[in-house]
């Protein structure tokens, strides 16, 4: 069957997966609309398409400012992806709150108002796409990233929410997940590095802070993949298929190891 081109809007594409996934959508004959949190980053994207040719356009679109969000309804988009987000990390025992807060404001609130938007249009016409990308600590929490944790726990359990209501009313309108594992984009290290900004002598882990350390990056070393093309895969997956499934997983084996660990009783 002749893959059918979309109009497909990516938020947080000034970097990393989202950037990456731009690019190929847009290479493989899609219209994207790549938004990034700067004007900088925008630039610098719609200078990347014009040089490559591509149809794809950028803007600033920072998904906590209203002003911003809303600049989605001036397009008639087939597929949504939620892939901003931000890290936060630290203790669940000290961190200030208001870290948490804004963790979720982020990955969470600012995605699901985004996703209300672009929803209006595609009910009224009876077709679209929703994914929202999470992550497998969105399945099983790992230590001092308890924030980001929550945070991809509730796209989990939003996104499968979503996707059952939706079914009862149109089989057209589809809510996928695609849950990503490590890779070396650079964000990992800035979200563990978080916490080292406000964790002092007062902490109650000062004593082993050093051990923290040196544990996360041992994991992250051993675990993270260079490239991101089996994330981007999962994700050109979710947006070209006829009926998306609810769960997209990369890469597979660390997805089967979680899953693995859930079965055993994690």
């Amino acid at each position: 069957m002749k893959k059918k081109n979309r109009t497909v809007f990516i938020t947080g594409c000034g970097s990393g997966i989202g950037k990456d996934a731009a690019v190929a959508l847009a290479r493989r004959g899609h219209r994207v609309i790549a938004t990034t949190r700067t004007a900088a980053s925008a630039k610098e994207i719609n200078s990347l398409a014009a040089g490559l040719k591509l149809s794809l356009e950028s803007f600033k679109l920072d998904v906590t400012v209203p002003e911003d969000r809303e600049k989605i309804v001036d397009y008639d988009i087939d597929v949504l992806i939620n892939n901003a987000g931000i890290g936060e990390s630290g203790s669940l025992a000290e961190i200030d709150v208001k870290r948490i807060r804004n963790n979720f404001e982020v990955n969470v609130f600012g995605p699901l108002e985004l996703t209300q938007l672009a929803l209006k249009n595609m009910m009224k016409k009876d077709s679209g796409a929703v994914i929202f990308i999470g992550s497998l600590v969105g399945r099983i929490a790992f230590p001092f990233l308890g924030s980001y944790c929550m945070t991809k726990f509730s796209l989990s359990g939003g996104a499968d929410a979503l996707r059952q209501e939706l079914l009862k009313v149109t089989k057209n309108v589809h809510v996928s997940l695609v849950e990503l594992g490590g890779y070396h984009t650079g964000f990992n290290q800035k979200n563990i590095a978080r916490k080292y900004e406000w964790m002092g002598e007062d902490s109650y882990f000062n004593e082993i802070i050093g051990d923290i350390r040196g544990q996360e990056e041992r994991f992250f070393s051993r675990t993270e993949l260079n490239s991101t093309k089996t994330a981007v895969d999962e994700i050109v997956k979710a947006v070209e298929a006829r009926k998306p499934k609810l769960r997209y997983v990369a890469p597979w084996w660390q997805g089967a190891f979680v899953q693995l660990r859930r079965i055993f009783g994690k």
